[in-house]
Order: C-alpha cells, then sequence, then structure tokens
C-alpha cells in the first residue's frame, strides 16, 4: 500500500512539473515521438533506406520523394528515419556506459576519501584536460572503426565528469548525521554506500546524464561525419550531412533535414536537463 502510494505521488509530483514547465513537457513529447519513429521505422519509412536510383539523384522535394533524394538517389525521409533509430541507440549507448564507469568510481572515491580519492581526482582532471572530441577520436582510433565502438569511446571520455559529480557529492553525504548514524548502528561500507550515499547522491548525477545524451548526440554525429563512426551504407545524421557537404553546391538544401533533426534533438535534452535541474534545485523550491 505504501509503494502504490508512493508511485502515485511521484506521478502527480512529475506530471505538476510538466505543467509548470510547457518547455520541458514539449520537448520531452518530441523525444517520446523520435522514440516511438525509431521503433516503428520499418513499417513507416516509405523506402528502404539504402536503395539507390542513380537515375533519380539530388531530386527537389516531391510528392514520391517527400524530402527529395541524395546523390546516390536515397530517399532522404527514408534515411532520416532510420537514423532516428542510430541517434538513439548511440545516444543511450554511450552515456550508460559513461553511468557504469564513472558514478560507481566516484561515489566509491568521494566515501572512502585518502589515496583512493586523491588518486581518482588526479585521473579525472588529466582526462578532463583534454578536448572531448580529440580523446575520443584517439579512442576510436584504438579500438577501431565503428558505431559501437564510436559509441564506447564517448563513453569512456563522458565517465570522468559523471565520475567528478559523484565523487563531489559523496564527499557531502558522507558526513551527513544519517551516515554517522548507520555507522553507529553497525552498517557496513557496502550497506551504507547502497542504502545512503547513492540515493542522496544521484540527483544532481540524473541531471548530468541527461544533458550528456545531447553531447552523445553530437559527438556520435561528428564521429560518423568523419567517418570513424557508421559506416555506409547504414543511415546516421552525420553520415547524412558528410554527403550532403560533398553536394553542397549542387544541392545545399541537402544538409537542411539532417542538421535540423540534430539541433532539434539536442535542444530537446539540453531543455529536460535544465529544467530537472531546476526542480531538483532545493533553492529554486516555493514555500
Amino acid at each position: 500500500m505504501n509503494s502504490e502510494a508512493s508511485s502515485i505521488q511521484g506521478m502527480a509530483a512529475v506530471m505538476d512539473w510538466l505543467r509548470r514547465d510547457r518547455r520541458a513537457a514539449g520537448s520531452l513529447v518530441f523525444l517520446l515521438a523520435l522514440v516511438l519513429v525509431a521503433l516503428l521505422a520499418p513499417w513507416i519509412s516509405p523506402y528502404v533506406p539504402s536503395e539507390q536510383d542513380l537515375a533519380n539523384t539530388l531530386a527537389a522535394p516531391s510528392a514520391s520523394h517527400w524530402l527529395g533524394t541524395d546523390d546516390l538517389g536515397r530517399d532522404v525521409l527514408s534515411r532520416l528515419i532510420y537514423g532516428a533509430r542510430v541517434a538513439i541507440y548511440a545516444s543511450f549507448l554511450s552515456v550508460g556506459i559513461a553511468v557504469v564507469l564513472g558514478v560507481p568510481i566516484g561515489i566509491l572515491a568521494g566515501y572512502v576519501g585518502g589515496w583512493l580519492d586523491e588518486g581518482v581526482g588526479r585521473v579525472i582532471d588529466t582526462l578532463l584536460s583534454f578536448p572531448a572530441i580529440v580523446l575520443a577520436i584517439a579512442v576510436t582510433g584504438a579500438l577501431g572503426i565503428g558505431l559501437t565502438n564510436a559509441m564506447v569511446a564517448i563513453g569512456i571520455v563522458f565517465a570522468p565528469q559523471l565520475a567528478r559529480l559523484a565523487r563531489a557529492r559523496a564527499l557531502v553525504v558522507r558526513e551527513q548525521l544519517y551516515v554517522d548514524a548507520a555507522r553507529c548502528f553497525g552498517g557496513s561500507n557496502g550497506h551504507i554506500l547502497w542504502r545512503h550515499v547513492l540515493p542522496n547522491a544521484i540527483q544532481p548525477v540524473l541531471v548530468q546524464v541527461t544533458i550528456l545524451l545531447a553531447g552523445a548526440l553530437l559527438a556520435e554525429a561528428s564521429l560518423s561525419f568523419l567517418g570513424l563512426g557508421i559506416q555506409p551504407p547504414d543511415p546516421s545524421w552525420g553520415a547524412m550531412l558528410a554527403r550532403a557537404y560533398q553536394s553542397m553546391e549542387l544541392a545545399p538544401e541537402q544538409m537542411y533535414a539532417p542538421g535540423i533533426a540534430i539541433l532539434l534533438t539536442a535542444l530537446a535534452f539540453n531543455s529536460v536537463g535544465e529544467s530537472l535541474r531546476r526542480e531538483l534545485d532545493p533553492t529554486n523550491k516555493r514555500v
């Protein structure tokens, strides 16, 4: 009964948040629609994304090709729809890897302290001193070209950001009275970490995760644009931009669809993340 009441209360809080922040609600609807499009791509796509019509290249939008065709005669709308699958998969895979690698290390270092905290802090500072895209290119070069390897590389690059944030929160939480009380009652370090430190350190991490989804989307598009991500003929918004760039003088409109898709999706992730940050910030709570 208590769990049911808690679920209802949590749902009510989410609905209240979305009612108060219409931009976040609209962004969330857009992202859910994008996920739905990605799942239904084989059924709603008008053409096979790799199907070529070399007699109809760089065609303008028409009734048969709503967004035209690219330089190989492939339907742009179909490739855009299938590219959504890559965007969603890449964003969540890379950020998921960052969470698995960064959060446990950061929380453990912050809670234990001492030489472990100092060593982890030095490694985090060293990794964060490199530009993210440069480090991602280096890791991709070491792992090999391909979408999954590119996402692993991005996850490794993003992990230090989450580790630093989780470490900072763990340093604060470990000094709280309820943690001292748990120690006094004989709670083990594992129990305290799982039941007290992690739940009270996770809120800012969740906000950062939402914002990193936008960064992962842009990183995947950048790596695919450079030829280090998804490989032809598979569609990706970044790869579509690379093909459109080659034909920019003949058909500059080819860049609009993938560019706008990347822009809107990144803005939606950022909007939800910023709204969550404001919602979870205790200084913004209404009296």
